[in-house]
């Protein structure tokens, strides 16, 4: 997914807080990896970013031009979450604004690993498998459009909905999940409804394999309907490694995974383009919480590693890629002593949570 930068030396990452619970995880966040990246030998220039609620009452917007234009300079940046649903319109109803940088920044991948972690109760304790999700069309409508929708209604009675499949988009996240797999069992499973949608998930479906069979010869092919693959992943999700999914069928089932697997507030995801790469954990701002030192950042800390490691991979960083397995590490092994927010079954505030992750990222 893209070569080294052009300069190396360059630690600059953007930080968005976004809405709810994001202003305390997102912090926690920058905190331990900042002490990551200096553990590593490095430093990191943190750029902070207006976005969500707080832009609106100080630009007016969401989602202020200033902010893109900042984010169109960075490589990486943490995006925390966002609720769109409490905008006062005309705010509520346009795209949200996670939903206006990735196509910005043509942020086409959507990785979303499910590992069970000691520690944290799991309906498939020995998972560990990789989500691969194409991130820019297929049958969500908010993101098959240069502009406007692919949802429209031609009468008040009438309701209808554009799945955009293309060539280039399914060779592009093909590459994406074969190479993943690369490093790790090198088993791809390509998921579709092509019994049923014939031309557009059937191009998907028959596009990654022939990337497969072209390109990866060493890797392992299977496929997989949509509805079974939901099926086999309850019953026996630890034989699957990288599963490669058009937009909607991903999400879906990386919400799945993430149950599975422990829970969603334990799962990490990134977006990312050939050149830039965001920090986005898959749940929400949770406003019911927030400001109360309960929110779980777990997802968020180990999103941000993904996200180092990625970084770390372009520029062969070893600093970076040190950074991120330190970070990791910490994250895993404060659960596994048994300190875990209460969504976890844990009695630790976001703040100890975070100390204790933060004290075992220093510590070597």
């Amino acid at each position: 997914m893209g070569g080294p930068t052009a300069n190396n030396s360059d630690k600059r990452i953007g930080v968005v807080l976004g809405d709810g619970i994001g202003h305390e995880i997102v912090p926690a966040t920058q905190r331990v990896v900042t002490a990551a990246v200096t553990a590593a030998g490095a430093d990191v220039d943190w750029v902070t970013l207006p976005l969500g609620l707080g832009a609106i009452e100080s630009h007016g917007t969401p989602m202020p031009d200033s902010t893109l234009a900042a984010l169109t300079e960075l490589d990486a940046w943490i995006l925390g979450p966002h609720d769109s649903a409490s905008y006062p319109e005309p705010f509520r109803g346009q795209l949200t604004p996670g939903g206006v940088i990735r196509k910005k920044f043509d942020l086409f991948a959507n990785i979303r690993p499910a590992r069970s972690l000691e520690g944290v109760a799991s309906m498939v304790p020995d998972m560990d498998l990789v989500i691969v999700r194409e991130n820019t069309e297929g049958l969500y409508a908010d993101r098959n459009m240069f502009a406007g929708s692919g949802e429209f209604m031609p009468t008040p009675d009438v309701a209808l909905a554009v799945g955009v499949v293309t060539r280039r988009a399914c060779e592009r996240i093909a590459h994406t999940a074969f190479t993943l797999a690369r490093t790790r069992r090198r088993h791809v499973t390509i998921v579709h409804k092509a019994n049923v949608l014939s031309m557009t998930t059937g191009l998907f479906r028959d596009v990654c394999r022939d990337v497969g069979v072209r390109h990866y010869p060493d890797v392992q092919i299977d496929d997989e309907h949509v509805d079974a693959m939901t099926a086999h992943l309850v019953r026996r999700g630890r034989d699957f490694d990288v599963v490669v999914a058009e937009n909607m069928f991903g999400d879906i089932l990386s919400d799945l995974t993430g149950e599975l697997s422990g829970s969603l507030g334990t799962a990490p995801s990134i977006n990312s383009s050939d050149t830039q790469v965001m920090a986005q954990a898959a749940h929400g701002a949770a406003p019911d919480i927030a400001g109360r030192n309960r929110a779980n950042p777990t997802a968020l800390m180990l999103s941000a590693a993904m996200m180092l490691d990625l970084l770390g991979e372009r520029r062969a960083d070893r600093h970076l890629i040190g950074a991120a397995t330190r970070l990791r590490e910490a994250v895993r092994s404060t659960i596994a002593s048994g300190v875990a927010t209460a969504d976890l079954g844990g009695l630790a505030s976001t703040s100890e949570f975070t100390e204790t992750v933060l004290a075992r990222t220093l510590r070597r």
